[in-house]
């Protein structure tokens, strides 16, 4: 090896070795960092609290879950998501300071996954309701397509001029 090659290397590893460190000498602080971590995980514990909520609504309203439970999961629901909240509150009080939405996290989880009233009362849907649902819909679908592309076989709409896959121009 000549003298040139071997200083190009070292310049080469040089800069490696600084890149590499670069993170490392900013001194991120970890407690903010865990407090993130934190934040992000209660956020999402959060929102998976409100999903169970709506599930549970929606399988009420089916007729999946007894009347007689269903006021007892949904207030160990509610009570897990208030609790939720007040976590997020304390972590975070200057947001919590600064906004509209009212302090009573248990309101706030009640207008998050919507009061069991909220959808028209009446009948539970029938199967002949589902299936008239699922069949507009796909007279909906049916209407846009335009069949299939001559050269690779994939479905393709009423106003393409392409096909999205191939490429292949569509009379």
């Amino acid at each position: 090896m000549d003298l040139g090659a071997v200083i190009l290397l070292l310049a080469l590893l040089l800069g490696v070795a600084v890149f590499l460190a670069a993170p490392l000498m900013r001194g991120a602080h970890p407690r903010a960092m865990d407090e993130s971590v934190e934040e992000s995980s209660l956020l999402a514990e959060r929102d998976r609290v409100i999903n169970a909520l709506q599930e549970l609504d929606f399988d009420f309203k089916l007729g999946k879950v007894p009347e007689d439970a269903y006021p007892e999961q949904r207030t160990s629901l509610l009570q897990r998501g208030a609790a939720i909240l007040q976590k997020l509150d304390e972590l975070s009080p200057s947001t919590a300071a600064g906004s509209n939405v009212s302090s009573d996290a248990g309101a706030r989880i009640e207008r998050a996954a919507g009061e069991p009233g909220d959808a028209p009362e009446g009948e539970p849907l029938l199967d002949d309701k589902i299936e008239s649902m699922l069949a507009a819909r796909r007279a909906a679908r049916r209407d846009k397509s335009a069949g299939f592309c001559p050269r690779c076989g994939k479905p393709v709409l009423t106003g393409d001029r392409f096909c999205s896959n191939c490429g292949k121009s569509l009379p």
